[in-house]
């Protein structure tokens, strides 16, 4: 498993591209630029994989499915979000919600589906696996040493500390690539993160 980091868009959202050599899943395409475009050379886009709807994550799912056909999932909590955070993502351009604990797999990666709701009533990380390879994809949940926002429309402390707490209990190892900012794991996060360290050691 090859993963290939990309800031797009107007805040430089993470733009993941996940790939098993030949084909690939594109995380949170934030813009349709000559980057991604570079990036994608040589490989067959298999899935757009939507942590949620925000704009900044979203912008260049209109010409990425139209250039490659590829099917695009975003949980159907996130299609209500005002025009404002959602850039106006038309219902029509998502062909299968996600569900927690759902699957899509990708070539040799299978990507299961964590509902993690806080900053966006439908927020989603991927958990991708590809034998003995592992890797978390967080959206704007949990980023190195802090989380996503709560305060725009659709957001929910309350539940953000739920999905803190539920990604909290995963690998120590486990690899972290957030919505924007550097990449981390489980284990320092739970060790330095203040909004992950209370439930460091907590099973339920």
């Amino acid at each position: 498993m090859t993963i290939t980091t990309l800031p797009l868009g107007p805040l430089g959202a993470n733009c993941y591209i996940v790939s098993d050599g030949a084909c690939c899943a594109v995380i949170d395409p934030g813009d349709n630029g000559p980057a991604l475009h570079d990036a994608l050379r040589g490989l067959t886009v298999s899935a757009i994989l939507l942590t949620h709807g925000h704009f900044d994550h979203v912008g260049g799912v209109r010409d990425l499915q139209a250039e490659t056909g590829a099917p695009v999932y975003l949980s159907s909590n996130d299609l209500s979000l005002p025009t404002e955070l959602s850039g106006g993502l038309p219902a029509e351009f998502i062909d299968l919600s996600l569900e927690s604990e759902s699957t899509v797999t990708v070539g040799s990666i299978t990507f299961t589906v964590l509902e993690t709701p806080g900053h966006c009533p439908g927020s989603v990380c991927f958990w991708a696996k590809d034998g003995s390879q592992e890797a978390l994809f967080t959206g704007d949940t949990l980023f190195q040493g802090s989380m996503g926002r709560t305060d725009f429309p659709g957001g929910d402390l309350t539940a953000m500390q739920r999905s803190l707490q539920r990604l909290s209990q995963l690998p120590p190892s486990l690899a972290v690539y957030p919505g924007h900012g550097p990449a981390s794991t489980i284990g320092d996060e739970r060790r330095w993160n203040p909004f992950l360290r209370p439930f460091a050691g907590r099973e339920d």
